[in-house]
């Protein structure tokens, strides 16, 4: 029955013309370049453009994405599956077509859930209020498996590195593993604080064509933002930087990474919509051994 649902709420979406959903995962090799300020920013540049955007956020408070928007997250996706609040009574709301979805605690437990802890999750996830067009996943470097399932189900996973050696070599470290263990072959890099555009391109294509010669991935450019002092300053303030300072280098370049995004490409696991990806999610974590990355 679900995979019927999920075929013909797919044609529907095709006799009308409704765009797929993209699901993007985030990820970095260490803590300290950016990545959910750069996740909060593109999200809001996303929604800025008209998409309906959720960010799946796998931190624990004060380190999470809603704190970044002033913003502080009571409960998790797990009281969900736990059937102990609706989702949206979890999910919270940042702006005009920007929802934040606590789930430090669920996704910790993805590969434990019972079939109907499965099954209240699939029904939470596919009654969304309002469709939703891009999913932006915040991964936490702490996960039980060594990496975000999420990074493994999505069609795009975006390594976030910053532009000293040691997070490009943590970075290289990242995809390596991941592309032993899990096969996967392909990862955006997206280069954060940074000097210059060319500084950028140069520690991308390095990275890019040692991944390349040692047959561990391919590699292709996400975007770079530059060292600017109006993003710290719209951090401090709890609000994206597009709004603080709109004619920013950081707010421009977060409006190109998130336009370029939109058009990449999706994969299969998406093309049915939310409640098809969560299938493949959940398909996937409970074949996910424990600590692989770090055996």
């Amino acid at each position: 029955m679900a995979d019927f649902r999920v075929d013909q709420a797919a044609g529907l979406r095709r006799l009308l013309g409704g765009a797929q959903l993209q699901v993007v995962t985030f990820v970095a090799g260490c803590e300290g370049v950016g990545r959910s300020i750069a996740v909060a920013n593109i999200g809001a540049a996303l929604a800025r453009l008209g998409k309906e955007v959720l960010i799946i956020d796998e931190h624990a408070s004060r380190d999470d994405i809603a704190s970044y928007f002033g913003l502080a997250a009571r409960y998790d996706l797990l009281n969900v599956v736990e059937r102990e609040l609706l989702l949206s009574q979890v999910v919270l709301q940042p702006m005009t077509g920007l929802r934040v979805l606590p789930a430090a605690k669920a996704v910790k437990k993805l590969g434990r859930l019972s079939l109907p802890q499965q099954q209240t999750l699939l029904d939470a996830m596919s009654g969304l209020e309002r469709p939703v067009d891009v999913i932006l996943v915040d991964a936490c470097m702490s996960h039980p498996h060594g990496f975000s399932p999420f990074g493994l189900a999505s069609q795009e996973a975006v390594v976030v590195l910053s532009g000293n050696s040691a997070s490009i070599t943590e970075a290289y470290s990242l995809i390596k593993k991941v592309s032993q263990a899990f096969s996967r072959r392909h990862f955006r890099i997206l280069v954060n604080k940074v000097r210059s555009q060319p500084d950028a391109r140069s520690i991308y294509e390095n990275i890019a064509q040692v991944a390349a010669q040692r047959g561990v991935a391919q590699l292709d450019y996400a975007g770079a933002v530059p060292l600017d002092e109006s993003l710290r300053q719209a951090a401090q303030l709890c609000r994206p930087v597009l709004l603080q300072a709109p004619d920013s280098a950081s707010a421009q370049a977060f409006r190109e990474i998130a336009s370029d995004l939109l058009y990449w490409q999706r994969g299969e696991s998406e093309a049915g919509g939310v409640e098809h990806f969560m299938q493949q999610l959940l398909h996937l974590s409970q074949r996910i051994t424990p600590n692989i990355l770090r055996a």
